[in-house]
């Protein structure tokens, strides 16, 4: 089994849920997103704004986790059932994407920073999830 690394695109008031619940999502909870899980997986969260859509702006990964049980489960958070997998989360400090544009290689256009964040999960390279992790633990994104 080969170790892989996720980011997650993740409303802050969501991230807070998993955070204290002890689970991970993506995609609005799509079953599928947790089947491309593997127990060992880490993963970072990236949150645009509080809320889907029409929150404040955050634009900052927020936490960093990893998934401890791959197996599906089905939750329920203010009325929506979605699914998850158990998650362990490290203590951080949310980092700003800005000051990361640069070295990260997901991020393939810096101007059009954005596009690389259109989708609700997304698999990164060691060295990319190296960064953010590094940032997120020591408080200073460089």
């Amino acid at each position: 089994m080969t170790l892989r690394y996720w980011v997650g695109v993740v409303g802050l008031g969501h991230v807070d849920f998993g955070v204290k619940t002890g689970i991970c999502a993506f995609s609005h909870g799509k079953r599928a997103a947790i089947e491309k899980l593997s127990e060992g997986d880490r993963f970072v969260y990236y949150s645009p704004r509080t809320a889907y859509r029409d929150g404040d702006p955050v634009q900052k990964f927020v936490a960093l986790g990893t998934v401890i049980d791959a197996t599906p489960i089905e939750v329920n958070w203010n009325g929506y059932d979605l699914w998850a997998a158990k998650a362990a989360y490290a203590a951080v400090t949310p980092a700003p994407v800005r000051p990361l544009l640069g070295p990260l290689r997901f991020v393939t256009n810096p101007a059009k920073w954005g596009m690389a964040f259109r989708r609700g999960q997304f698999e990164i390279t060691e060295s990319d999830f190296g960064l953010i992790e590094t940032a997120l633990k020591s408080g200073d994104p460089l």
